[in-house]
């Protein structure tokens, strides 16, 4: 193993400068241990709940950066390693659990990280950031006392096949929706103020897909308890999506979409839509441009039935169709809202290792779906749609979702609308407070439309102004990032930059009312020191893309914002 330095320079300044906020160092471990067995009580906690309980509290040595075959290990700080939880009010609701980091060297700020798919799973708060480039600092090396939760349920107490299984509990349900995240908050900021004797002058929350939509359930419930929010691909259109995918998967139990096809479709959007940004390298930058340029058309099979993974058979063409049209239902969601918006073309054979984001985790499965679903060769939208409606909306984990319409279940499918989606536009109470935004879309994701942001910050706009949002949101688009953020490898030119820092321009924007720039540069960078780069490359306000003008296609500067138009 190799060890290098204990942190990077900025790290160091960014720690050192939050000293005045912190106990004497001597003491501080002190304070931490105390912590064990604390009680936390319901009056602290904004949200009818159980009581919170520290479960554990332990001083963690420094570890310096270091280096084991290819896998980073990223500095850290001294920090006291939290665990509690908030138990439930009803007896046969799971806890929330809760992790909280707090550095012994403190900057006066607290950074709450968000989940991700159905939770289930505790959020540590020391992971890298979501889109961070190798050799990023942590936050919590940064100076910021972090935290995260599991959101109300246990992964490990259900099989791999039934993620949604927590959803026949109403507390756990409410829970994951959007009160886990307020009580853990409340929770943190108590403690906080122990330790500290003060709670966070600022505090963040981080999250991307669900996380995503975690924050802007915040911002929405309550605009009080934040100061900037960072939204990744942000889930807001829970229900719309849900059943989308219900609409992706179930005519292919008559004709499954083989994963083989994958390239065939990937082609026909490359060949159409590559060079539009100035460059045919692999990579679709203007993403509207490109929807209207596909056509899947000439791929049919002969007669229309399939013929193998050189074609497209009738139904696999009325497929992506269908996956490329608007998901609209006959009655009202939360809102006011009544479709899920297209997904877009584009990068569906993004290669992201093994866990990779394409078509076939999201779409197709490495085989047809089955009932219930097979979570080793399913479909990720089968495995989460099915669930969703079997737990979350009929109750009845032995529905099968092939007969399911959501008009027989209209009243079940707008409460949990109610619950869960975080498409309210009406974000003025956080903003008249000084709360900032920034939402960034990835428009190769596989697993939710990048439209559903972009429809939120219009109805944003249409709600509030132009004026207000421009002084309190930023809407980035990623064009070539899939759902998880990594880019479409292009063999001859290594990947494509996709990783940008979010939480510093946040910060900025909060402390020193510096907005972020209309382009922040993505980075590509090797994964280990002293990680060499490999290439940048802007990421436009939306509705801007990433033109190529001439020069070292490798460069930032080669590019200019340009405005993408359908």
């Amino acid at each position: 193993m190799k060890i290098l330095s204990l942190f990077p320079a900025v790290a160091i300044s960014l720690a050192l400068a939050g000293c005045s906020h912190t106990p004497s160092v001597e003491h501080f471990g002190g304070r931490c241990s105390a912590l064990a067995g604390k009680s936390i009580s319901t009056s602290s906690i904004g949200l009818p709940s159980g009581p919170a309980t520290v479960l554990s509290a332990v001083l963690v040595t420094a570890a310096p950066e270091s280096v084991t075959g290819n896998t980073l290990t990223p500095a850290i700080p001294e920090y006291c390693k939290v665990l509690g939880s908030v138990a439930p009010r009803d007896p046969k609701a799971q806890p929330i659990n809760f992790q909280l980091n707090l550095p012994t060297r403190w900057n006066g700020k607290a950074l709450q990280y968000g989940g991700g798919g159905f939770n289930g799973v505790l959020v540590s708060g020391l992971a890298p950031l979501r889109d961070a480039a190798p050799g990023d600092p942590l936050p919590i090396t940064r100076g910021y006392a972090t935290f995260g939760t599991d959101s109300g349920h246990q992964a490990s107490t259900s099989p791999a096949s039934e993620p949604g299984a927590f959803a026949l509990n109403d507390e756990m349900l409410e829970n994951f929706a959007y009160a886990s995240y307020k009580k853990v908050r409340d929770v943190a900021v108590d403690l906080m103020r122990g330790v500290y004797g003060q709670a966070p002058r600022q505090l963040y929350y981080f999250g991307g897909s669900e996380g995503g939509r975690e924050g802007l359930t915040m911002a929405q419930r309550f605009p009080a308890d934040y100061d900037g929010i960072v939204s990744v691909v942000p889930v807001i259109n829970w229900t719309g999506l849900f059943h989308a995918f219900v609409r992706n998967e179930v005519p292919q139990f008559g004709d499954w979409l083989d994963a083989a096809k994958t390239p065939l479709i990937a082609k026909a959007t490359s060949d159409a839509c590559d060079a539009l940004d100035g460059l045919a390298d692999g990579v679709v930058n203007n993403y509207l441009a490109c929807q209207g340029r596909v056509n899947l058309q000439p791929l049919r099979c002969p007669g229309g039935t399939d013929a193998g993974a050189h074609c497209l058979s009738d139904a696999e063409l009325s497929l992506m169709r269908g996956i490329h049209s608007p998901y609209t239902f006959s009655f009202p969601l939360a809102n006011g809202i009544t479709t899920y918006p297209q997904w877009l073309y584009g990068h569906e054979d993004s290669p992201d290792g093994a866990a990779a984001m394409n078509l076939v985790r999201w779409v197709s499965g490495s085989a047809a779906p089955t009932v219930p679903p097979n979570a080793s060769t399913a479909a990720t939208q089968w495995l989460y749609g099915s669930n969703w409606v079997r737990y979350a909306i009929t109750r009845d984990a032995n529905f099968d979702v092939r007969s399911y319409r959501p008009e027989s279940f209209a009243t079940r499918v707008q409460q949990t609308s109610a619950l869960i989606d975080s498409t309210n536009p009406d974000l003025s109470a956080f903003f008249a407070r000084g709360g900032k935004l920034i939402i960034r879309e990835n428009a190769a994701d596989r697993a939710q439309s990048p439209l559903m942001g972009i429809e939120y910050y219009k109805a944003m706009v249409a709600r509030l102004g132009q004026a207000a949002v421009d002084r309190s949101t930023r809407l980035y688009v990623s064009p070539s990032s899939t759902h998880s953020g990594n880019a479409r490898s292009v063999t001859d030119k290594g990947a494509v930059p996709t990783m940008a820092d979010l939480l510093d321009p946040l910060d900025r924007w909060v402390t020193t009312q510096t907005p972020p720039a209309d382009a922040i540069v993505q980075t590509s960078k090797a994964g280990l020191p002293p990680f060499a780069a490999q290439g940048s490359r802007p990421m436009c306000r939306y509705p801007g893309y990433p033109h190529y003008m001439g020069g070292d296609k490798s460069l930032a500067s080669s590019y200019a914002c340009r405005d993408s138009q359908p």
